[in-house]
């Protein structure tokens, strides 16, 4: 059976897609990588569907169907970069684009929400798919988030060391891989969501650039104490969070009071809101941390990394670049890994990160 597997991951920042093809063979080793942006209507209704709103299950199904078609795309286009044949991939393994996330809500277990097609997928690749990764883990007692840390253990752990690997998407989570082989990963609160959508607002760009903008203020320090009242930030894990709560309404309420604050100055309190966040979780649950390594978007933020640094001044903040593995890929490679997982019927035990009540297989498949 071929080792080699796909992982596709469109995250909380709603910028598109990324896709690795990845080699189990012997560790883990990249094949390819690529992304595809958005079309600006898509992202504007998967941004919408985080709501309620008139007609959501038409409008979610046929949103659905276009996310699989820039997965496709971006299958397609690692296949042909790489020269690997259609024949030799397994499977994908496809994340889905969360639009709602309230695990253990309303009637105990609650729901997570990923808007994923995984046949028409299939349909369209001619490979199996591997989808709907959370709802196990949330039906088995779980919070369904995060599900990167046994993948951030079996890439960056080190026997008799303990690390920290931060992802900063839309959302931040932290991973803890203790030296004595135990773990703790969870959601820290926001990441990328709040300030690109204020630079969205403000400048008509879709991201802060190495956090430029936010570096040039001084946040204010009161509002930032209003947004860290937030009882998300005190209560302890496990835990995860979305856009569900870290939302645009949610910082405009918080805001009503400090209208006069220039929107550069908003901006860098966003970012120290998120620096904050991450740092605070490690002091609080690893104040002796030797190395935290930091993925996704939020490492390409030289601002934010400056930050986390000067918060964490006993720690080596760096890169998962450093570390073996670009940022933008890391989640997609979880998600190839988390796919040979469910090929091969291999239960992850999520109890110290989710809160499941035990070991369970995660994900469904769709043969081709």
């Amino acid at each position: 059976m071929s080792e080699r597997y796909i992982g596709l991951m469109s995250g909380t920042s709603l910028d598109g897609v990324d896709g690795v093809l990845a080699d189990f063979s012997d560790g883990l080793r990249v094949l390819g990588h690529a992304s595809a942006p958005f079309d600006p209507r898509l992202k504007s209704e998967l941004l919408a569907l985080n709501q309620s709103g008139p007609d959501e299950i038409h409008r979610a199904q046929l949103a659905g169907n276009a996310l699989m078609k820039v997965y496709a795309g971006v299958v397609h286009q690692l296949l042909a970069t790489s020269g690997v044949a259609l024949a030799d991939v397994r499977a994908i393994g496809a994340h889905g684009q969360t639009v709602r996330h309230r695990p253990q809500e309303f009637d105990g277990p609650g729901y997570t929400v990923q808007l994923c097609q995984p046949a028409l997928l299939a349909e369209l690749t001619g490979i199996d798919v591997v989808a709907d990764f959370r709802s196990r883990d949330v039906a088995a007692g779980g919070q369904g988030a995060p599900l990167a840390p046994f993948f951030h253990r079996a890439l960056f752990g080190r026997a008799g060391e303990t690390i920290g690997v931060l992802n900063i998407g839309g959302i931040s989570n932290l991973s803890l891989l203790r030296a004595d082989g135990s773990m703790l990963g969870f959601d820290c609160g926001p990441g990328n969501g709040l300030m690109d959508a204020w630079c969205q607002r403000h400048l008509g760009r879709p991201y802060d650039a190495e956090g430029a903008w936010a570096a040039g203020a001084v946040p204010d320090q009161k509002l930032l104490q209003t947004l860290l009242a937030e009882p998300f930030f005190a209560k302890a894990p496990p835990k995860s969070t979305g856009r569900d709560l870290f939302n645009e309404p949610w910082l405009q309420q918080r805001l009503a009071k400090f209208a006069s604050l220039p929107p550069q100055q908003v901006q860098a309190t966003l970012a120290e809101l998120t620096a904050r966040a991450c740092s605070d979780n490690v002091m609080r649950h690893e104040p002796k941390l030797a190395r935290l390594i930091v993925c996704g978007g939020g490492a390409l933020n030289t601002h934010l990394m400056r930050r986390l640094q000067a918060l964490l001044p006993g720690t080596q903040v760096v890169s998962s670049a450093d570390a073996g593995l670009p940022p933008l890929q890391v989640e997609a490679a979880a998600f190839a890994w988390l796919a040979r997982k469910a090929v091969r019927r291999e239960p992850l035990d999520l109890k110290s990160t989710t809160g499941a009540r035990g070991a369970r297989v995660l994900g469904g498949i769709w043969p081709a």
